[in-house]
């Protein structure tokens, strides 16, 4: 098959850069033609700020160069992971117009939130979800209400023009929880499908003998950090807990480590150093506050046979089962934190149990092989869809000729 698969490297989205390169390393392993098509955002930089909002909206550019490379490159399929913002929407089309079937990962809630986090003073937020997003830019959801308002007008503008109906023929959702959220939201039901990210290769199970509790990841209000080290008040000495990440909360943390000598602040590690931690860890704790796409931290623990302690929300609530790989807890809430976690770590043979049923998890639903299985039945109803449908031949300068195609 011969495939391009595009994105938009983003700040602060180190797991959809992580999925894009091993997506395509494993659909060359496997023999197939691929291609990337990239932008990175440090080309923002080089716009003034009416270039970049028209960017967003419909990038005649990025089209053009798209359609110029699905054309020489054969594509059956074009992937896409994230246009935001320098690609825009108009790379649909463009790639539509070649005959090309068109696939989206949906790794974050952007099609349906400005901020593509459902997420506004520290808890969920669905205001915008099935709705114009003008809530979005009331608060400023993200990045303030002058972005906000040309994230939102994109969204407005593609909903109006059918590009989510019209120019996408397969999207993929991480979890059934995101795909709920979409088909809310109007998304065609029969074009939403779910494959999970995966893990490759894989590092095997881990000792579990640190006799400590691990976190990782951005250190941000998002993510919990404020009541991970207030149930870490409570929990003391019971047991240690380590914290790897780096981010806006930085200081808080390293406060708490120089005032609670159970918690230690490592900062950013390398992924190696990250993965042996994660092995030896007694379990992983996951306060997020915000629903999560598809955390990539909580396979790396189930790959290693590590137990999660996690937050009961999105997508953490579908990937843990509770107390055969891990527990939930109530988003936020310091003492149940504390509570799961010393339940679970004053159990010695049920986290023997629990390691095990952890590593068959990752096994039965997160490696490279399911993966490229799950992919292979996407690439093919999308290319049925794409069948079925006319392939608009029109020179992709404006959102109209798209709508007239």
């Amino acid at each position: 098959m011969r495939v391009l698969i595009c994105h938009n490297y983003y700040q602060q989205s180190g797991g959809e850069d992580q999925v894009f390169t091993a997506e395509v390393d494993l659909l060359r392993r496997r023999g197939h033609a691929v291609e990337t098509f990239i932008a990175h955002n440090d080309e923002v930089s080089q716009l003034n700020k009416l270039q970049l909002a028209g960017a967003t909206l419909w990038n005649r550019k990025a089209a053009a160069e798209l359609q110029s490379r699905v054309r020489r490159h054969r594509a059956q399929i074009v992937h896409f992971h994230n246009t935001f913002p320098l690609l825009s929407p108009a790379v649909y089309w463009a790639a539509r117009a070649q005959g090309a079937a068109v696939v989206q990962t949906l790794h974050n809630y952007r099609l349906l939130c400005p901020a593509a986090t459902f997420f506004r003073n520290g808890k969920p937020c669905e205001q915008c979800l099935g709705h114009p997003p003008i809530a979005g830019v009331i608060h400023g959801c993200y990045r303030g209400r002058a972005v906000s308002a040309v994230t939102a007008a994109m969204l407005s503008v593609h909903r109006l023009l059918g590009t989510w109906s019209r120019a996408i023929d397969a999207y993929i959702a991480l979890t059934g929880f995101a795909r709920e959220k979409f088909l809310s939201a109007g998304f065609p039901a029969d074009r939403v499908h779910v494959k999970p990210n995966f893990l490759d290769p894989d590092p095997g199970p881990g000792p579990g003998d640190g006799g400590f509790a691990l976190f990782v990841g951005r250190l941000t209000q998002e993510k919990g950090i404020a009541p991970l080290l207030a149930a870490w008040r409570i929990i003391g000495d019971s047991l240690p807990l380590k914290i790897c990440g780096n981010g806006p909360m930085a200081a808080l943390v390293d406060d708490a480590a120089q005032s609670n000598k159970s918690i230690q602040w490592l900062g950013q590690r390398p992924l190696a150093e990250v993965i042996e931690l994660m092995g030896r860890a007694t379990l992983l704790v996951f306060p997020s506050l915000w629903y999560e796409g598809f955390p990539r931290t909580i396979v790396e623990a189930l790959a290693r046979g590590t137990p999660v302690v996690a937050s009961d929300l999105g997508s953490m609530k579908e990937l843990i089962l509770p107390d055969l790989t891990g527990a939930l807890f109530t988003a936020g809430d310091p003492e149940m934190i504390a509570r799961q976690i010393l339940r679970l770590a004053g159990d010695g043979p049920g986290l023997v149990a629990m390691r095990r049923a952890a590593r068959q998890q990752f096994l039965d639903h997160y490696t490279a092989e399911q993966n490229y299985l799950a992919m292979m039945e996407i690439y093919r109803q999308a290319l049925s869809v794409r069948h079925q449908t006319a392939v608009p031949a029109v020179a992709l300068h404006t959102p109209a000729q798209a709508l007239a195609g």
